[in-house]
């Protein structure tokens, strides 16, 4: 039996992860974060497969691909967090667990990043954890899965 698929995807702006401010997403690259990704869901039995983004439009593509094939959606979607009710949309026709997940704790910065319109949709979110914030969120959807 192969292994569930958990989608990771993230949004405008991560392809500059290591290099775009720094003192608030760190230094780690996109790799390094899909690198550790991709060890975290095979520790718990779990296939990972991922893609990034500065186009709402294929980011919804991948969404809409996922369903009926993955059992999961982690994602992070950057400043469409705030705006992007086609995410929101088509996320709530994903019948999997969906995980939204930020580097940064955005309830901590600017007034505008205090709203998400994917956290209705999401099983959950988690912030402000850094590279370690996509390790809980596939801990989280490996015991949603029950694995």
């Amino acid at each position: 039996m192969s292994a569930p698929i958990v989608l990771l995807l993230h949004g405008p702006n991560l392809n500059l992860l290591g290099e775009r401010e720094p003192a608030i997403y760190g230094s780690d690259t996109l790799d390094d974060y899909v690198a550790f990704t991709t060890a975290s869901a095979e520790r718990h039995g779990l296939a990972l497969e991922a893609f990034q983004s500065n186009h709402e439009g294929e980011l919804i593509d991948h969404i809409h691909g996922a369903r009926g094939r993955c059992a999961a959606i982690v994602i992070n979607p950057g400043a469409f967090t705030h705006y992007s009710w086609a995410i929101h949309d088509a996320l709530s026709a994903f019948d999997g667990v969906k995980v939204e997940v930020h580097i940064s704790n955005p309830n901590a910065r600017e007034p505008w990043r205090h709203t998400s319109v994917v956290a209705p949709v999401a099983t959950g979110s988690i912030m402000g954890f850094g590279k370690h914030g996509y390790d809980l969120a596939i801990r989280a959807v490996a015991a949603k899965l029950g694995l």
